[in-house]
């Protein structure tokens, strides 16, 4: 039962008026409920109301996040005293675990928990390894003594341990939230209504904006004081913000909308493949109307809507295809051996994603760059401003204030100029959006190539070997290829936001937003690979390769045309990918 106030609007229709010629008169149409699990009320939840607070949480635990993940590549090479080759691909793997772990919160909330309660557990995970990591930088004992001259002791077993487990707890607890937080912010908005649903689209630019104002914040004020005041209160104020993302989160119970778990996808994604082996040799029945689906309003999946059937991947019908050992057996309520239409549609739309999804993650080791060789690069090149010396991880601030100038820009008038011309609700398709930043990151990669060509001409004019003489280059020389890839993140990114979000099935929109990002812990990885193969590759013969430990001895504006050239061949795929692709569809 629902409270005396929903019973009676049940009855009347909302006094409002603002909803009551809804077919689902005040309440919402997309299977959203209260806390206690009850329909919920469209005109005093969710939408823009419930949003401040999830957007609190989100600046709150990105700028926790990029406290840590900006400048950690200086914190190893500084004080944990790694090589640059070796210190690179530890922040790459570990962003890369980062951008893993979604998996894990993405099947508990949509199988067990629910988004909520999945963001609450994790991100207590996520606060006691942010006070580990601090703690690891704070105490003498649990770090090596400073280099004295070129002696710099190495860190010791213990040392690393601590370090490194508060570093993959908040991998874990970051894990548990990156896949929730956008989809719970999605769900505030009611699908089935036109007007919510456009709002939605906006939610997604609004929702990575406050990512990057959370990581502005870190990217200046934050790695200036690691750099200055010391690391212990460098990791220390990220800890105390991440204790207020957890704060802003509850702070909005009330106003949540709520989608239930729907049990287990993975165990659905299994059904239906055991169940169309199972009758590989049954033929699909010509009318699709024969295919076994409930006949009621709702799907058998909680949390879901019916989805209408496609004619692509017809052998995955088989397990839809209602034969006579069904019927004398009563199979109708084993999905191990006969599924619904939309459990199926379930299925086939991943493998539609698949190959939209693989082409991110090129896409994603050229972001990584970002936070490793772009830092490495700057590292070696004139960092003064007057009397002000600028932290080399700092100049990610450009990044942010590219993401911060180009939101508003594509939210207030690109899409409404888009929207005039093609008449789609949100002005460019979501695989537009994706192609145009692919695009975008081939002329980032370009500048930071052309960026190295100039900056080891001066090496050679000026006959600069010691790596510890900076190169009388201005750092600011940057600033293009962090604008450029900030400029691929609002549409990339976002981009890939809403097409998971929008794309996936009702009851798997965790998950699938958990795979978006796994593109992200794959281009990491691939990050690390190709600086593994290329480090083993052109170091042979005893050459100091593409990327030594004195990068004026080395060619790292090389590595880069190979990022660019990588993504170049992307795009091409990309391309092919997204004119293949079909958008699924609801009943």
């Amino acid at each position: 039962m629902g409270s005396p106030e929903q019973e009676r609007l049940l009855e009347d229709g909302d006094p409002e008026g603002g909803d009551s010629n809804n077919k689902n008169g005040p309440y919402t149409g997309d299977g959203s409920v209260d806390f206690y699990g009850r329909p919920i009320l469209k005109h005093n939840t969710g939408n823009w109301r419930a949003c401040p607070f999830i957007l609190g949480n989100e600046c709150c635990e990105r700028l926790a996040y990029y406290g840590i993940a900006t400048n950690l590549v200086t914190y190893l090479t500084k004080i944990l005293h790694q090589g640059n080759a070796y210190a690179a691909s530890n922040v790459t793997t570990w962003q890369g675990t980062c951008y893993l772990t979604p998996l894990i919160g993405a099947v508990l909330a949509d199988a067990y928990w629910g988004r909520y309660w999945t963001i609450a557990v994790f991100s207590s995970i996520y606060f006691i390894g942010m006070g580990t990591l601090t703690l690891s930088a704070s105490v003498p004992a649990f770090k090596p003594p400073s280099c004295v001259g070129d002696n710099c002791p190495e860190a010791s077993a213990a040392q690393y341990a601590i370090f490194f487990f508060g570093l993959y707890l908040i991998a874990l607890g970051t894990g548990g939230i990156k896949p929730c937080v956008s989809s719970f912010g999605a769900d505030q908005f009611d699908d089935s209504d036109p007007e919510e649903r456009v709002r939605k689209g906006s939610f997604f630019n609004w929702f990575y904006f406050s990512i990057n104002l959370g990581a502005l914040v870190s990217s200046s004020l934050l790695v200036w004081i690691q750099d200055n005041a010391g690391w212990g209160l460098g990791f220390g104020i990220p800890t105390v913000f991440m204790g207020l993302a957890i704060g802003s989160f509850f702070c909005g119970t009330s106003l949540y909308r709520f989608q239930r778990p729907g049990g287990s996808p993975l165990t659905r994604v299994c059904q239906v493949v055991v169940a169309s082996i199972h009758k590989w040799n049954v033929d699909v029945p010509l009318d699709s109307s024969r295919l076994h689906e409930v006949t009621d309003k709702n799907s058998a999946i909680e949390g879901s809507r019916k989805l209408e059937h496609t004619d692509e991947f017809k052998f995955l019908d088989k397990a839809a295809t209602v034969v006579d050992i069904d019927i004398k057996t009563n199979q109708f309520t084993n999905p191990w051996r006969l599924c619904t239409v939309t459990q199926v549609e379930e299925l086939k739309i991943l493998v539609r994603m698949f190959p939209i999804w693989a082409t991110g993650i090129v896409f994603s080791a050229v972001y990584a760059q970002m936070s490793t060789m772009f830092v490495e690069q700057g590292m070696t090149m004139d960092a003064s401003l007057g009397s002000f010396t600028i932290p080399p991880a700092s100049l990610s601030v450009f990044d942010v204030l590219s993401v911060i100038l180009w939101v508003p820009i594509y939210d207030r008038i690109l899409v409404p100029i888009a929207r005039n011309l093609t008449g789609k609700e949100r002005g460019f398709s979501e695989l537009q959006r994706i192609g145009i930043g692919l695009f975008i990151s081939i002329l980032c990669m370009t500048a930071a190539a052309l960026v190295e060509i100039r900056r080891l001409q001066i090496v050679k004019e000026l006959g600069l070997v010691d790596s510890s003489v900076t190169v009388p280059m201005s750092i600011f020389w940057q600033i293009p290829q962090y604008f450029l890839i900030g400029a691929a993140e609002v549409f990339t990114f976002i981009g890939q936001l809403e097409f998971f979000y929008d794309q996936s099935p009702d009851a798997m929109r965790s998950l699938c937003s958990a795979f978006s990002l796994l593109t992200t812990a794959l281009g990491n990885y691939l990050s690390t690979f190709i600086v593994t193969i290329v480090t083993a590759v052109t170091t042979r013969g005893g050459s100091a390769g593409w990327i030594p430990d004195n990068l004026n001895e080395g060619h790292l504006d090389y590595f880069f045309w190979l990022l660019a050239g990588l993504s170049f061949l992307n795009l091409l795929v990309y391309v092919s990918c997204a004119g293949w692709y079909k958008c699924k569809k609801t009943s």
